[in-house]
C-alpha cells in the first residue's frame, strides 16, 4: 500500500488513479495530522510525501519517522517544487529514498515507486543457502564467498545448488547429469567431472569439501565452522 501525502486535492487523486490503474493499492492524506493519525494502526509499503503542507512541513515529517525506529525503514521519495535545490538535499540527507520535482508526469511516479520498492525489498533468506562464508542466492543466481561474487557458468551454478541443498548426501552421477543437463543427455561422461573440476576451483576452500565417491558420485561434506 502506497501512502500519498499532498494537500491538493486534484494531484492526490489522480496520483491514487495513476497508481490503482497499474495495479498497485494507494490512499491520500491532505495533511500531516491525518497522515500521522493513520499511523498509528497501520503502515504503508512506500510514502510519497508533499514538502508543502498546510499544518506541518513534510521535511519535519521525514525527520520524525526516520528518528522513531518503528518507522525508518519505511521508503519515502519526496515531491519537491522546482528550484527548492535546499529542500532537496535536506531530505535525502535526513534519509529520503528518492524525490519528485513537481510538476512531473505519473508514469515517471509510478516508475520510481516501482525502483525504491524492489530497492528497499528484504532479501528473502529461503532462497539463499549458506555454507560458512559461501552463500548461494537461487532468486538471484548469485553465489558469493565472504561477500564477494564468484562467477559461475550456468550448469556450475546448478551443480553448487544441488550440493548445498543435499549436504551430507551422496548424489549419484546420474542424478546429477537428470538433473543439470537433462533426462536426454547423451554425451561425455567426463563431462560431469570436467564441470566438478571448475567449480572446486572458483570456490576455493569450499571446492574441497565436494568428494568424490568412487563409481557412484559426489557428496559435499557438512560443513565445519569457519
Amino acid at each position: 500500500m502506497i501512502w500519498c501525502v499532498e494537500d491538493d486535492k486534484s494531484i492526490r487523486d489522480i496520483e491514487i488513479y495513476t497508481l490503482k490503474s497499474t495495479g498497485i493499492e494507494a490512499v491520500g492524506f491532505s495533511s500531516g495530522s491525518e497522515f500521522f493519525e493513520a499511523l498509528k494502526s497501520d503502515t504503508p509499503e512506500l510514502i510519497l510525501l508533499d514538502i508543502m503542507l498546510p499544518d506541518m512541513d513534510g521535511v519535519e515529517i521525514l525527520r520524525t519517522l526516520k528518528g522513531k525506529s518503528e518507522t525508518s525503514d519505511i521508503p519515502v521519495i519526496m515531491a519537491t517544487a522546482k528550484g527548492m535545490e535546499y529542500d532537496k538535499i535536506q531530505s535525502l540527507d535526513l534519509g529520503a529514498d528518492d524525490y519528485l520535482v513537481k510538476p512531473f508526469g505519473m508514469m515517471e511516479m509510478v516508475s520510481r515507486i516501482k525502483a525504491v520498492l524492489r530497492r528497499c525489498k528484504p532479501k528473502n533468506e529461503s532462497d539463499i543457502l549458506r555454507y560458512g562464508k559461501l552463500a548461494l542466492n537461487s532468486q538471484e543466481h548469485i553465489v558469493t564467498i565472504d561477500g564477494r561474487e564468484i562467477s559461475l557458468t550456468f550448469k556450475e551454478f546448478g551443480l553448487l545448488n544441488h550440493f548445498m541443498n543435499n549436504i551430507g548426501k551422496v548424489i549419484k552421477r546420474e542424478t546429477l547429469f537428470a538433473e543439470i543437463w537433462g533426462e536426454d543427455y547423451i554425451g561425455e561422461s567426463r563431462t560431469l567431472d570436467v564441470h566438478i573440476r571448475m567449480l572446486r576451483q572458483k570456490i576455493g576452500k569450499y571446492g574441497e569439501k565436494i568428494k568424490t565417491v568412487r563409481n557412484v558420485g559426489y557428496r559435499m561434506e557438512v560443513p565445519e565452522s569457519d
